[in-house]
């Protein structure tokens, strides 16, 4: 729980707001439907952090894991120079982390 909300820097209302932007949704890999993986993350991980602890379900905690494990192996990838306006952030910006 706690390593989950290490890598979560993104407050709700601020990854809610990416998360409509054309950067947002123009990385990741798609699921078939258009969406990308990170994208539909980044939804799941706004209704994470809205949710009590105390009523957090196993699939929630499942997911918790899911996205700090993709935050950390994303974050050890990378690239050289500015990363501000990179796939790389926008990336890990829809999974709810802001590298910078």
């Amino acid at each position: 729980m706690s390593e989950f909300e290490e890598a979560v820097n993104m407050p709700p209302g601020e990854l809610e707001k990416w998360l409509e932007a054309e950067e947002s949704k123009s990385v990741g890999q798609s699921t078939g439907g258009g969406e990308s993986v990170g994208h539909a993350s980044g939804r799941r991980v706004v209704e994470l952090l809205r949710t009590k602890k105390n009523d957090l379900t196993e699939d929630d905690i499942a997911h918790m894991r899911k996205v700090t494990g993709y935050i950390h192996r994303h974050l050890a990838q990378r690239p050289t120079g500015d990363v501000t306006g990179t796939p790389w952030r926008h990336s890990l910006m829809n999974w709810g982390h802001d590298p910078l």
